[in-house]
């Protein structure tokens, strides 16, 4: 077969990220959906050791992104991509959300 699927509700959660990239047999990219409850801060980070971008798309919900010490208000249907060496935050805000986050070398 030259092809994987998998279904994100059938994946281990961590923290609410279920990690696909494994699941998914991706070499290169990592794909994460991020199920946030209300108030949900995910840790401070960067990618500059791995020279990866990651695209956040908010799926449903509302939450702040960090991005080097600026706050970027996204709604359903935004999506906004972070350089490997900035640093990144997602704080979701009073409603649960669903993200879908991608990852790939630049």
């Amino acid at each position: 077969m030259s092809y994987q699927t998998v279904n994100y509700e059938e994946t281990e959660s961590k923290e609410g990220m279920h990690f696909l990239r494994d699941e998914l047999g991706c070499e290169d990219h990592g794909v994460t959906v991020l199920d946030a409850d209300p108030g949900w801060e995910g840790p401070e980070h960067d990618h500059a050791d791995e020279g990866h971008e990651e695209v956040y798309f908010l799926v449903e919900g509302e939450a702040t992104v960090t991005i080097d010490d600026e706050e970027v208000s996204l709604t359903d249907g935004d999506a906004v991509r972070v350089p490997p060496e900035a640093t990144r935050q997602i704080t979701n805000g009073d409603t649960e959300s669903q993200f879908v986050l991608t990852g790939a070398p630049e």
